[in-house]
């Protein structure tokens, strides 16, 4: 008996929304990242994109478990000596209310090509609307 491997013709690609109101963070991204791979389909292959697009919506609207709003840091860089900056969570989720969600579920791909490649998959939004009415997505509960 041969071993089934996957390719690009031979996968069929489903669309999911999530709402993600008072979903805790890190429990909504392992599931949207664990999607956006294709591990719940028994077809997974490795080395090939196999998951599903995923719509999120109601970023804003996520929780944060103990006092991370307050002591999470994030910390980017501008390239330049002394550039590094800090922002803590509640400050990022003011100024950009998708980020989070999105840095959570990026943290839990391969930091590779085939990483990058399923990230293109996710869209975040931070109300409840969204534009990919025309792909007829599922609701996931996560």
């Amino acid at each position: 008996m041969k071993t089934y491997m996957a390719n690009n013709q031979s996968i069929e690609r489903k669309w999911f929304v999530v709402d993600a109101t008072d979903k805790t963070l890190g429990r909504l991204s392992t599931e949207v990242a664990s999607i956006l791979r294709g591990k719940h389909k028994p077809i997974y292959t490795p080395h090939v994109d196999c998951g599903d697009y995923v719509v999120i919506v109601n970023a804003e609207k996520i929780k944060l478990t103990g006092k991370k709003w307050d002591q999470k840091i994030y910390y980017n860089h501008s390239g330049y000596p002394g550039g590094l900056r800090e922002r803590n969570a509640r400050e990022i989720m003011d100024k950009f209310p998708t980020r989070m969600v999105e840095l959570a579920i990026k943290g839990m791909l391969p930091k590779t090509s085939l990483g990058r490649q399923m990230f293109r998959k996710l869209f975040v939004y931070a109300g409840p609307e969204h534009k990919h009415h025309a792909q007829q997505p599922e609701s996931l509960e996560v």
